[in-house]
């Protein structure tokens, strides 16, 4: 009986090999003395030292590598019979004599090797002889190393074919039936090893006994490398006696191992003739066998055997391997009612893995797959085991890797099904891993449906799930997936306005219930990509006949004004002033005036009554004069309106420095440089003189407030407009008035209120020596500069 106590093992151990040393000794003094009686004594004597119970099965292995060591000598003495002048028969006879049955064994195995060299007997004979009175030893632990013995010394002496051993016909079967037997006894053995010992430390005991396993499966390993074991020998022999030898022993550890060796071991072409066979046992093995795993590696196998040739892959077809694959999995799935959830859906990744590998061509069977994972999944709460949800991940995640392709993945049914069962936050990082597909491999999501399809999967990016609000979102997080969604709505995209228009349609349809917090993120792309549209339709103004939604620009500006104004009532006023200019500018070159004044009007409207911030005002002044003075298709009166309201904005603002720049900004709406461009000279001069007034105003006020008027920098930028304007030949700019303002600028840096500013003097003194460049020039520029004095 095992005692717990590792002090008293080590003794014991440290006894046993000292009494194995001391009877070697005089082992190998009765060797060097060709002494046979003697060597045979003391043999005898050392291991019996084997005999003990004490060592648990670690320490056993040391105490046993000790004799074996010794053993190889005693073998080569006895291959010599000149030095012990016995027959190797007569010494088989002799060494059955010894007193008790351990040490008789383990002579009777070194000698039997001898005997099988020496071929004076059949090697089966010999062999079937040996495993026969093996049987003797029944204790777990000492006939577990007496039969790995056996196999050790036998493993190359077996009849097989080509072997020197070989004898007749049916000598391979003979070499298989003695592993095999030697196989089902050590299995016995190492199963009731579990028993050993008090329940106190069953679990040491486990452990060990699990390193032990490498013993029983060299067996397997001798049978997969005998050459005579072909496709229909290990059919009809090999594995349903080792595959009955497995269920039968109802042993987790064992079964787990040994199904495992099988198919480390064997041919994977064997693997695939005999997978109904080996799949039958999966659902017969004990509940708590990780059968998930063994599936898991034998498809792992049978994957790469298909990815090795192309040859191999009609044998998948003709062997149905997906059926019977798909077929075993749901029956273990079925057996084992007590299989984690995570357990089963991690055999389903296993098998769609294969399924890619082998069969990628057959969209049928990954949606097969899909459907298993469905039904599985169904009538269960969502998930929330995080192992289940990674491996859900890695299932929805397989055939997007394999295709490079979407589009593929929105044409399987069960794909959005698998999706419904995860939480709202894995189904989120799956809908980043799906637009990430997209956005890497630039998917082309060409129609309405498949957009429909695929904002129906990443519906946990474009709204908020059951009640889970946006503002509970990481910032961070949540500006990242909303820019993932952007950069996907970029990427639809037809030739065909018609399906395009479309497109955008259902983007809005599913988008526009987004909230606050995802339009601003998730409209202006949407908006760019109609106003692409719109410009390959300029000129298309008529309806088309016959369409549910005609793609004229018209209609597609009604929807995108419907867009902004939701936008504008997020709110979110600036983006919307953007966009509303984006779009004025877009009718602009429609040549459809009525909706570009509705958009500037718009723009106003936000202005006045939304934006507050002063800063965003001077942003937003600038924005409104640049596009105006960009638009060339208002009328008289439209324009005059538009340019009044710009430049009554900009003289309402609320410093005085951005006043001047936003009404001198306001010049160039009356003198725009095209062909058949506005040249209005006298209303340029009045921008510019008011300009220079609230400049004067704004010098005035800092001498009030601070006791000096200030840098100069709004008089020395006034300067270059008066010159820009000079320069285009705007009759009412004149040098004199050029003078002036030069003049007045030196008289107000030489003042002792102006503050000094190295960068205002720069910018003047830069603003003069362009003045003296262009005089010295000539040419019609110099004359116009001429007169200029700097």
């Amino acid at each position: 009986m095992m005692i717990n106590g590792i002090e008293d093992e080590d003794k014991w151990l440290a006894e046993g090999i000292a009494a194995i040393q001391h009877n070697a000794f005089y082992m190998h003094r009765a060797l060097d003395a060709n002494n046979l009686r003697e060597a045979l004594k003391y043999s005898a004597q050392m291991l019996s030292e084997l005999r003990t119970s004490k060592l648990s099965p670690h320490k056993y292995y040391e105490l046993y590598m000790r004799a074996f060591d010794e053993l190889r000598k005693l073998e080569m003495f006895f291959k010599d019979e000149s030095r012990h002048g016995v027959s190797i028969v007569d010494l088989y006879e002799l060494v059955q004599h010894a007193g008790n049955i351990l040490p008789r064994m383990y002579l009777l195995c070194t000698v039997g090797s001898v005997y099988i060299k020496s071929k004076e007997a059949p090697a089966k004979d010999v062999l079937k002889d040996l495993v026969e009175m093996c049987r003797g030893v029944q204790h777990p632990i000492r006939g577990l190393f007496l039969r790995s013995y056996l196999a050790q010394i036998s493993r190359d002496k077996l009849p097989d074919i080509g072997s020197e051993y070989e004898g007749d016909a049916d000598s391979v079967m003979d070499a298989v039936e003695f592993v095999l037997q030697n196989f089902t006894e050590m299995n016995k053995l190492w199963v009731r090893l579990q028993h050993q010992g008090p329940g106190r430390v069953r679990e040491k005991l486990e452990k060990e006994r699990s390193e032990l396993r490498d013993l029983v499966g060299k067996n397997l390993h001798v049978l997969g490398q005998i050459e005579g074991v072909d496709l229909g020998m290990y059919k009809d022999a090999v594995l349903p006696r080792v595959l009955e030898q497995i269920v039968n022993c109802s042993d987790d550890l064992a079964q787990y191992y040994l199904m495992d060796c099988i198919i480390q071991v064997f041919p994977d072409e064997y693997h695939l003739q005999t997978l109904e066979t080996l799949l039958g046992a999966c659902p017969q093995l004990q509940p708590t066998v990780d059968v998930k795993t063994v599936l898991s590696q034998l498809m792992e196998r049978l994957s790469n055997y298909a990815a090795s040739s192309t040859d191999v892959l009609p044998e998948f077809l003709q062997v149905e391997a997906f059926a019977k694959l798909s077929s075993a999995i749901g029956r273990v799935i079925e057996a084992q009612v007590n299989m984690p959830i995570v357990g089963a859906i991690t055999l389903y990744v296993s098998l769609l893995t294969f399924t890619l590998r082998v069969h990628p061509d057959r969209l049928d069977y990954v949606d097969q797959v899909l459907g298993a994972c469905v039904k599985k999944l169904s009538g269960k709460p969502k998930l929330e085991d995080q192992r289940a949800k990674k491996q859900v991940v890695a299932l929805l995640s397989a055939p997007l890797e394999k295709y490079n392709d979407a589009v593929m993945a929105l044409t399987l049914s069960n794909y959005p099904r698998v999706m419904d069962h995860l939480d709202n936050e894995t189904n989120k990082v799956m809908a980043m891993v799906i637009i990430e597909s997209i956005t890497k491999n630039y998917t082309c999501i060409s129609t309405a449906h498949q957009v429909e399809v695929l904002f129906e999967l990443i519906k946990g990016l474009i709204k908020d799930l059951d009640g889970t609000a946006a503002d509970e979102l990481d910032e961070e997080d949540f500006n990242e997936e909303q820019n993932s969604v952007a950069r996907l709505i970029h990427m639809l995209y037809n030739d065909d306005p018609e399906e395009l228009l479309k497109i955008i349609c259902t983007v809005k349809k599913s988008i526009m219930n987004g909230g606050p917090r995802r339009l601003p993120f998730t409209i202006p792309p949407l908006i760019f990509s109609a106003l692409r549209l719109i410009r390959q339709l300029q000129g298309q103004d008529g309806d088309v006949a016959g369409e549910e939604v005609p793609a004229t620009p018209k209609k597609i500006f009604q929807i995108l004004n419907e867009m902004i104004e939701s936008l504008s009532a997020v709110p979110s006023p600036e983006l919307a002033l953007r966009l509303y200019l984006q779009c004025a500018e877009a009718a602009n070159d429609c040549g459809l005036e009525p909706v570009a004044y509705e958009f500037f009007t718009q723009a106003f409207v936000l202005y006045e009554e939304e934006i507050a911030d002063s800063k965003a005002q001077v942003t937003a002044i600038h924005l409104i004069i640049g596009t105006l003075q960009r638009l060339n298709v208002f009328g008289v009166e439209n324009r005059d309106t538009l340019t009044h309201k710009a430049t009554g904005y900009s003289a309402k603002l609320l410093k005085k420095p951005d006043q001047c720049r936003a009404v001198y900004a306001c010049s160039h709406l009356f003198w725009v440089d095209d062909q058949d461009g506005i040249k209005d000279g006298e209303r340029v001069l009045l921008c510019l003189k008011r300009a220079l007034r609230i400049a004067n105003a704004a010098q005035q006020m800092a001498n009030v407030t601070r006791g000096n008027s200030g840098p100069v920098t709004l008089f020395v930028e006034i300067l270059n407009k008066y010159l820009y304007f000079f320069e285009k030949g705007n009759p009412q700019i004149t040098s004199a008035a050029i003078q002036g303002l030069i003049e007045l600028i030196t008289t107000e840096m030489q003042s002792e209120s102006t503050a000094p500013n190295a960068a205002s003097d720069a910018f003047f003194a830069s603003t003069l020596r362009y003045i003296q460049f262009q005089k010295q020039k000539g040419g019609a520029m110099g004359e116009k500069y001429d007169s200029v004095k700097v």
